[in-house]
C-alpha cells in the first residue's frame, strides 16, 4: 500500500494540514517543524502527487521570467543568464518550475495578464527594461505577485530588488584612494544608462568627501562599448595632466581603455590604474587582469527566486529595496 499523506502526519505528530503547509513552503511553519516532516517524508518515500496538488490548488507552481533577450544575448550580456542560474536554483529548491519568456516591451502586459488568469503561471519575475505604466496598474489592479528586477524609472506599484550601483561606485573609489592614487578619471555612459550614472554619483561622493577633485576633462560621456571606451580614454590623455586611475562603468569600456593605453605605450598600473564593474566578461581575459567590484548576480538571481515565493505565500507583502551589496576584487590593474 502506498504511503500517504496521514501516514507522515502521524509519523511526524503534525496534522496533515501543518503537511500541507510544509510542502508547500509555507512561512507560517518553524524550522524545526518542516525539517522533520521532510524528514518522515524522506524516510517513508512519500512522494505527493504533483500534478493532483496543482489541480486541487488551482496552481501551476511556476515562475516566469520575462525579459527582451534575443539571439547572441549570451555574450553580449552573460550576467542575465547568471542571474536566471541563480533564480532556478532557488526556485527549484522551493518546489517551483522557472521559464523563461522573451517578450518586448509592447506585449508584456498581453502575456502576463493571459498567463495569470488562465493559472499558467503562479508569479513573475520581471526585467526592468521591459516594464510600463500600463503593467504596473494591471499587477497593482489584479493583485499579480510580481517581482521587478532593476529600479522603475518612473512612479509605479511594482515590487522591485535592485543591486545598489551608487554603493559599487563608492567601493571602487574608496579602493583607489586607499592603495594611494589621489587623481581619478572617470568613463561611463549616457544620462539614460542609469546603471552608469548611479556608480558615477558613487564615485563623486566618496571623492568630494575626500576633497579630490574631478575635472571636467577627467570626465567622459558616451555609448557602453568598446570603441567609446577607446576614444573617451583619449579624451582624457589630452588633458595637461594625466589622472592616475581610471574607473570605467563597465567592462566593455574598460576594454576599450585598456586597447587606448597599450596603444599609447602607458604603462598599467605604473603609469595609470584602472578599476571597473562586475566580473563578466572580459576583467579576467584582458592583459593585465582587471581589478573589479563585482557584484554577484547569481546571489542577487536566487534573492529574487526567494522573494517572488514570499509574494505568493504572502500577497501584502511589498518589497522594494536594494540588495547583493559588491566586493572589490583586486587583480593586476591597479597598485
Amino acid at each position: 500500500m502506498s504511503v500517504t499523506i496521514k501516514d507522515v502526519a502521524k509519523k511526524a505528530n503534525t496534522s496533515i494540514a501543518t503537511v500541507s503547509k510544509v510542502m508547500h513552503g509555507s512561512y507560517s511553519i518553524s524550522k524545526e517543524t518542516a525539517d522533520r516532516v521532510n524528514s518522515v517524508m524522506e524516510e517513508l518515500g512519500y512522494h505527493p502527487n504533483q500534478r493532483a496538488r496543482n489541480f486541487v490548488s488551482q496552481s501551476n507552481h511556476t515562475i516566469a521570467f520575462v525579459t527582451d533577450i534575443e539571439k547572441g544575448a549570451g555574450f553580449s550580456n552573460p550576467h542575465m543568464f547568471e542571474m536566471m542560474c541563480g533564480m532556478e536554483a532557488m526556485l527549484t529548491q522551493k518546489g517551483y518550475g522557472f521559464l523563461v519568456k522573451a517578450l518586448k516591451k509592447n506585449d508584456v502586459c498581453e502575456y502576463v495578464k493571459n498567463a495569470f488568469d488562465t493559472k499558467y503561471v503562479d508569479g513573475f519575475v520581471i526585467h526592468a527594461s521591459v516594464i510600463t505604466p500600463e503593467l504596473s496598474e494591471l499587477v497593482s489592479a489584479m493583485a499579480i505577485p510580481h517581482l521587478v528586477i532593476g529600479v522603475p524609472s518612473f512612479d509605479n506599484n511594482f515590487c522591485w530588488i535592485d543591486a545598489d550601483n551608487r554603493h559599487a561606485g563608492q567601493i571602487a573609489a574608496k579602493h583607489l584612494l586607499t592603495v594611494g592614487y589621489q587623481t581619478i578619471a572617470f568613463i561611463g555612459g549616457t544620462d539614460e544608462d542609469k546603471i552608469s550614472m548611479h556608480r558615477l554619483e558613487g564615485v563623486k561622493s566618496v571623492l568630494k568627501e575626500h576633497d579630490v577633485l574631478l575635472p571636467p576633462g577627467y570626465l567622459q560621456y558616451g555609448n557602453s562599448g568598446v570603441e567609446d571606451g577607446y576614444e573617451m580614454t583619449l579624451q582624457i590623455l589630452k588633458s595637461r595632466n594625466i589622472p592616475e586611475a581610471i574607473i570605467c562603468a563597465n567592462n566593455y569600456l574598460a576594454y576599450g581603455c585598456v586597447k587606448a593605453l597599450n596603444d599609447k605605450k602607458i604603462k598599467i598600473p605604473e603609469d595609470i590604474g584602472i578599476i571597473t564593474f562586475d566580473d563578466y566578461p572580459f576583467s579576467k581575459i584582458l592583459s593585465p587582469k582587471l581589478t573589479v567590484v563585482n557584484i554577484d548576480v547569481y546571489d542577487m538571481g536566487q534573492e529574487a527566486g526567494s522573494m517572488i515565493v514570499q509574494k505568493i505565500n504572502k500577497p501584502n507583502l511589498h518589497i522594494q529595496s536594494y540588495i547583493t551589496y559588491p566586493q572589490v576584487i583586486k587583480r593586476e590593474s591597479t597598485k
